[in-house]
């Protein structure tokens, strides 16, 4: 039996739900809900799909069809809340773009009313999908770098430019997630400082510096910024015997381990170990295992703890606290723990 699926928002990001879904055969889209009637349009005639398929420009329009048996939700930030409130009210399961909310209490409800309705809420932290990652983690585990030190990572493009959230709530919930899933541990204290060029009234911050402390004392540095034709994508962890680098732009070598070490000789410091290792890393579409995962939770009605409404919590109580911080011109911010911890697996 196929999962009916509605889709809400089908700009840049949506529609890449609308193929995945479109091409899966345990699904079937039944919905398409955007206030733009041109994507409605090109949805219909890019991915075929037949006149059965409901074209509404307003959630409102297409919320209690029968057919509907989950939804995914890619949406500007804001307007999540009240869209999955709704969803799991009405015993719909739901997949949300990242963030789950703007608002970490907001997460924590949507998440027990998900959990109260035995429904399904899978939040897209799509890096926790990718097998880049996935590997990453595993080379972090094996001790292959030995004593953890600290990371960092660049996140630079120009644009896409948003006008909902700032380049922090935008770009750094993925380095954030990636650093939480390869060391095993959420931050407990975290600052920021940002700047504002292109859009200072409402104050959106085109760039901004992060700083995470762990409660291993482990400290990662993240530069994100959406006004920087230097495009990076790229994250490392830095150890005692040598350090993982993630380079999202390295599509030949996207994984490598350099390594290195001091020894000392005669009072000196003498670099020994060298050298470089690419790790081999099993090729797959991060959007595809996201859908897969969301369907297999769905058909065995086993509540996931992988990027699940706790995992969204715990994300945007770390992003509150950075704007809280950048705010105070960036003071540390002790970051609270969510409601509930869950075991990430």
């Amino acid at each position: 039996m196929q999962i009916g699926i509605a889709i809400i928002g089908v700009g840049r990001w949506g529609t890449h739900w609308v193929r995945n879904f479109a091409n899966c055969p345990r699904a079937k889209v039944v919905a398409i809900i955007d206030r733009h009637p041109e994507r409605r349009a090109a949805c219909r005639e890019k991915f075929e799909l037949d006149e059965t398929v409901v074209m509404a420009s307003q959630w409102e329009d297409a919320r209690t069809l029968d057919a509907i048996d989950a939804v995914a939700i890619a949406t500007p930030a804001e307007t999540h809340y009240e869209l999955i409130r709704d969803a799991l009210e009405l015993g719909y399961h739901v997949l949300a773009e990242k963030p789950l909310t703007l608002n970490p209490s907001e997460c924590v409800e949507l998440t027990l009313l998900a959990e109260k309705k035995k429904l399904q809420l899978l939040v897209d932290h799509t890096y926790l999908f990718n097998p880049v990652v996935d590997r990453g983690r595993e080379v972090v585990a094996s001790g292959k770098l030995g004593e953890l030190r600290y990371g960092y990572a660049s996140r630079t493009h120009l644009g896409p430019v948003r006008h909902d959230v700032d380049a922090l709530w935008d770009l750094a919930i993925h380095d954030i997630c990636i650093f939480n899933h390869w060391l095993g541990e959420t931050p407990n204290r975290v600052k920021a400082n940002g700047q504002v060029w292109l859009q200072p009234n409402p104050g959106l911050a085109d760039l901004v510096w992060v700083t995470l402390l762990y409660p291993s004392g482990f400290q990662a540095d993240i530069h994100l910024c959406w006004l920087n034709p230097d495009k990076q994508r790229r994250l490392c962890v830095a150890g005692s015997r040598g350090t993982l680098i993630f380079d999202e732009m390295n599509s030949e070598a996207p994984l490598t381990v350099q390594t290195g070490y001091f020894e000392k000789e005669e009072g000196y410091f003498v670099p020994a170990g060298l050298g470089r290792e690419v790790i081999a890393v099993e090729a797959a579409e991060s959007l595809r295992r996201v859908r897969d995962r969301f369907l297999d939770d769905i058909e065995t009605q086993t509540p996931s703890s992988f990027s699940s409404g706790w995992v969204g919590a715990e994300l945007v109580q770390v992003l509150t606290c950075l704007s809280e911080s950048k705010s105070q011109g960036g003071e540390w911010v002790a970051v609270p723990q969510t409601a509930s911890k869950v075991q990430h697996s």
